[in-house]
């Protein structure tokens, strides 16, 4: 589950990891539920154990990923929001559709999420059996819990910042050289 309370994902029996895009959020929940069976066909990034699906044939039909632009009409369930704070174990890593680490699944089946870059850099604690905690702005909807971490840690008492999303050099905040400046060296006239 993702920050606005989409479904973007599930685990199969044997662990693999299914990310799913999260346009296809509604239909996959309406489709599959625990304990379905699914054939799924996609691309599988290099070093995870995942599939980023593009077709996922399911007892109801075949679920498509036609582009962002094929939602369907129906309104979603919207997400209960609100400060949030889990502790728990580890049960896996949980990955992005190009295999880039973005949090982990906890044995409860609560979710604990952060930007990709930051995920890396708390990978230590992404560990299958691993104790983890983490507070931030959750997400709970009828299907799950999922918390965008603004501090984590190995318990509630060691807790470090966690920071925001990765700034672009040519971002917002990027100034870009002065003419004057961009061809000419100092003491260079011309």
């Amino acid at each position: 589950m993702n920050k606005h309370g989409e479904a973007d994902g599930f685990l199969m029996t044997d662990g693999r990891e299914v990310h799913v895009p999260p346009h296809l959020s509604l239909r996959l929940l309406r489709e599959v539920c625990p304990g379905s069976k699914v054939r799924v066909r996609g691309v599988r990034p290099r070093a995870v154990d995942m599939i980023a699906a593009v077709a996922i044939e399911t007892p109801k039909g075949r679920l498509l990923d036609e582009g962002p632009d094929q939602r369907p009409d129906d309104e979603f369930e919207e997400a209960k929001h609100g400060p949030m704070t889990v502790q728990g174990i580890v049960r896996q890593p949980i990955h992005g559709p190009k295999g880039e680490t973005r949090g982990a699944v906890l044995e409860d089946g609560r979710i604990i999420r952060l930007p990709p870059h930051e995920a890396e850099r708390f990978s230590d604690l992404f560990v299958a059996g691993r104790k983890i905690a983490a507070k931030g702005e959750g997400a709970t909807t009828s299907f799950g819990t999922m918390v965008e971490a603004k501090q984590i840690g190995p318990s509630s008492d060691e807790l470090k910042a966690v920071g925001g999303p990765k700034k672009h050099k040519h971002g917002p905040d990027h100034k870009k050289p002065k003419h004057h400046e961009k061809h000419h060296r100092p003491g260079h006239h011309g």
